[in-house]
């Protein structure tokens, strides 16, 4: 198997990519507590609801990080997916995190040679994968 790199991950509304995403640093936290009782300690667990949020950049150009800034403003949910456009350099067809919400924004500097970069950090109520 050859490694294509034909994936990417990118922001869509609904079927439309809106921006391809440089980089994302994603955060799942499975909280438990310990369940004791009279008895014993550690007689089990209690398994809270999952979170997920992450960190992404996209490049500002466009008019991606201006949607984004404005799904942060008005509250509009949005997914994000990695997809494999062609090729087979991935072992699932993809990931999406489901109903993402911008929860903060940081554009970046205007840089003199390079695309500058927007940070959003973002909260995702469902993640699927596709294989």
């Amino acid at each position: 198997m050859a490694d294509s790199w034909a994936s990417r991950l990118e922001v869509k509304l609904g079927d439309k990519t809106i921006s391809p995403i440089t980089s994302i640093s994603p955060t799942f936290t499975v909280p438990h507590t310990v369940l004791h009782s009279i008895e014993s300690d550690n007689v089990g667990i209690i398994r809270q609801p999952f979170t997920v949020t992450f960190t992404m950049a996209i490049p500002a150009i466009a008019t991606a990080v201006a949607d984004l800034t404005e799904f942060a403003l008005t509250g509009k949910e949005f997914d994000i997916a990695v997809v494999d456009k062609e090729g087979d350099d991935w072992a699932f067809k993809a990931l999406k995190f489901r109903r993402c919400f911008v929860t903060s924004a940081a554009p970046s500097n205007i840089v003199v040679d390079g695309v500058p970069q927007a940070n959003f950090n973002v909260t995702a109520l469902d993640v699927g994968v596709e294989v």
